[in-house]
């Protein structure tokens, strides 16, 4: 692979655009692609294209796509401030808070000045004084005369500034800065916003850019004619010729797997039709026993829902094929939202009482109803799992106060692995060698992500999450183990390790090795074949991550048991690319879902994939809006020689046992649920650093730090926590 000559060429088709648009990453953004967005807090969105050169199976191809990212609105400071911190009244000083998150959020942001005449001069903002305009005192002469800034903006420029209880913005260094009143500051036009997006603003951005499949090869196909690839100058010069059409590929649809339910159901099997099913007539294949349960609500829910929604509940989970006990331990008690905490352990301490001295084991499930605001679900996971160790199952006071039957049967699914029970399961895992290259020999299945802190968080750990099926053959339960480590580290550092102790030698440890111990325990068998789905990684990192860990799982195998080295494959996973697919006749009922995306269980693995590698797209799912992304699963690596058709097949029939709802998923669930698990023990960090934060990484303050920051270790999940699938 010439990987420099394909750069260059990279380089030639990029530098057009670099010209006349902004350029971010592999995309350019420009106003002239249509209607700038707003998307609220000062922000809005514009349009773009992705473009890339990739090498394929049927040589060079230009992988282009729309694309749109969130950018400064080009308004005076004042505008920007009064927007992004929702303020009414300006007369009021900003709060210490207020003051910070606007710091946040400006810190590096070019802004033009417009108080002198005929003269606009442009400052990056480098931070903001810690006290309000009226009190800045500083010297303006050699003779150390000292004046405020208001009256220095009087005497230099004759101008009268009115927000004097705010804040300056600061320019220049620490020792050498330069005072600029918010309201002679104008945000330079171009600037991307770069740092996480809330909620709302995610939601602004999607609806904007959201595009069926028909209207989204339309845009790109609009976008590749407006580029005029033919008049391109340095394509020209160097004898580049790009196509205006999108490339016809072949496909193939891959059948849906038949699931297996319990016999006592009407129906005993189901075949999913279009990436979905229902529960109607089902019950679950092992539904969990739960006979220890209590519900908290710190909603405003009156008592009277709060017993009749658990009344709904327990009813839809017996009638799935649970054995749901209809008392609860302790009477349902609500709570304020302000000391959840307390709460918790006041509950798990009557609880543990009251079944102790009545010989009744421990609380299996705690049902919480939320408060109305957000922000309180991290800090009530991470009491729970890390503290208490009690399984819980959270539920937002809208949905609860007026459940419809969709919603009950969710609840349920989840409910049923947390306790320890299973939804559904292929039902080919029932006949001898039923699921090639899984049922002749005991299989683990391993799913493996690492989740990084948001953008501007320059300290926080990134969290490693693995998982591995402990059920062979039928694969569905798996087992989530989580670790802290450096701040964006990609590779995974403690999936094996080899410590020393003063007693007892070498002791060796790590997720891998703990993972195949537990399967041992469960099955009783240790695993012949390994099947490693990793999500997360850059292609830039291929060979890096596999050398690193495909020696960690060898040592971690070989740790186990002297010439213990089960054959092992490596499968990176990728949601973040730019192909996407379209039915070659859109509107075709035959070829296409409800949404008009292609049909679920849609494989390409021809022309469009890497002309050496193993690799191929799948898409497992049917679009519900805008137009789907087939994941692309490279093989780096494998040694239980599958062939292309069963690896395939095996990872999209995986996609239909996904426990928390009856649709097919987007990525193989063993990979869904390390990216679960790492998002849950997220939770658990910020819930000692934030500041009552929303979202995972939404923490005070971020502070540039020199050298590495130490790594804090999470806190240990409980032994009966870690027995379920508590992140789902």
């Amino acid at each position: 692979m010439p990987q420099e000559t394909i750069q260059v060429l990279d380089v030639v088709l990029r530098e057009s655009p670099s010209w006349n648009y902004v350029t971010v990453s592999r995309s350019f953004f420009s106003t002239q692609f249509g209607h700038r967005g707003d998307i609220g807090e000062g922000l809005e969105c514009w349009r773009g294209y992705y473009q890339s050169l990739r090498p394929t199976q049927m040589g060079l191809s230009l992988n282009i796509d729309i694309s749109a990212t969130s950018f400064f609105k080009p308004v005076t400071v004042i505008q920007f401030v009064e927007e992004f911190l929702n303020i009414r009244d300006t007369s009021r000083p900003l709060s210490d808070r207020d003051r910070v998150k606007i710091k946040k959020a400006l810190r590096g942001v070019r802004i033009e000045t417009n108080h002198q005449e005929n003269q606009i001069r442009r400052y990056k903002i480098t931070g903001i004084t810690p006290i309000p305009m009226s009190q800045l005192i500083f010297p303006v002469d050699e003779n150390g005369t000292r004046m405020t800034e208001v009256q220095y903006f009087w005497d230099r420029y004759n101008y009268r500034l009115k927000y004097a209880s705010w804040p300056c913005l600061q320019s220049g260094s620490d020792s050498r800065p330069v005072y600029l009143p918010m309201e002679v500051c104008k945000i330079v036009e171009g600037q991307r916003y770069s740092k996480k997006l809330n909620d709302k603003q995610v939601t602004n951005i999607l609806r904007a850019t959201c595009q069926r499949p028909q209207q989204r090869e339309q845009s790109i196909h609009e976008m590749v004619l407006h580029n005029k690839y033919t008049e391109d100058r340095f394509a020209q010069e160097f004898g580049i010729k790009v196509c205006n059409d999108l490339v016809s590929v072949p496909a193939r649809v891959l059948p849906p797997p038949l699931l297996k339910y319990h016999d006592s159901g009407r129906e005993k099997t189901c075949a999913p039709s279009v990436g979905q099913w229902n529960m109607i007539n089902k019950k679950m294949i092992n539904g969990g026993t739960v006979d220890n349960w209590t519900c908290l609500s710190f909603s405003r829910m009156r008592p009277e829902e709060v017993h009749r929604f658990c009344g709904d509940l327990i009813q839809m989970c017996n009638a799935t094929g649970m054995s749901f006990y209809p008392r609860p331990v302790v009477d349902v008690r609500s709570a304020t939202p302000n000391n959840i905490e307390n709460a918790l352990r006041d509950v798990h301490r009557r609880t543990t009482e009251l079944l102790v001295k009545e010989g009744r084991g421990s609380l299996q499930l705690l049902i919480v109803i939320l408060p109305e605001v957000s922000g309180s679900y991290g800090k009530l996971k991470k009491v729970c799992e890390t503290d208490l160790g009690i399984v819980s199952q959270c539920c937002l006071p809208r949905h609860a106060s007026r459940p419809n039957k969709q919603y009950l049967e969710n609840v349920a699914l989840k409910i049923n692995v947390k306790v320890g029970g299973r939804n559904t399961v292929l039902e080919r895992a029932f006949i001898r060698n039923g699921i090639p290259f899984v049922s002749e020999v005991p299989t683990i299945i391993f799913g493996a992500d690492v989740t990084h802190p948001p953008p501007g968080e320059d300290s926080a750990s990134s969290i490693a999450a693995v998982v591995a099926s402990m059920d062979w053959p039928e694969i569905t339960k798996y087992r989530g183990l989580v670790s802290a480590q450096p701040h964006r580290q990609e590779i995974i550092e403690d999936l094996f390790s080899a410590g020393k102790d003063p007693v007892k030698g070498i002791v060796n440890g790590g997720m891998i090795r703990e993972l195949l111990i537990a399967f041992r325990k469960k099955t009783g068998r240790r695993p012949e074949r390994i099947i490693f789905y990793r999500d997360g990684v850059s292609e830039g990192q291929f060979s890096h991550v596999l050398l690193h860990e495909m020696d960690a799982i060898r040592k971690a195998c070989a740790s186990l048991e002297e010439g213990y080295l089960p054959p092992v494959t490596f499968v990176v996973i990728q949601k973040r690319h730019h192909t996407r697919l379209f039915p070659e006749v859109q509107g075709r009922r035959d070829m296409t879902d409800k949404s008009g995306n292609i049909l679920p269980g849609t494989v390409v693995d021809r022309q469009i994939c890497h002309p050496t590698e193993f690799d191929f797209y799948l898409c497992s799912h049917a679009g519900i809006q805008g137009t789907s992304r087939p994941t692309h699963y490279h093989v780096l690596y494998d040694e239980n020689h599958f062939t292309a058709d069963a690896l395939q097949s095996l990872t999209n029939n995986l996609c239909y046992t996904y426990a928390r709802c009856t649709r097919a998923v987007s990525v193989v669930p063993p990979a869904y649920y390390a990216h679960l698990a790492a998002f849950r023990a997220r939770y658990y960090v910020e819930g000692e650093s934030s500041d009552g934060g929303s979202t995972p990484g939404s923490s005070g303050q971020a502070v540039a730090r020199e050298g590495p920051v130490e790594v804090r270790q999470l806190p240990k999940i409980k032994e009966n926590v870690k027995d379920v699938m508590f992140y789902c």
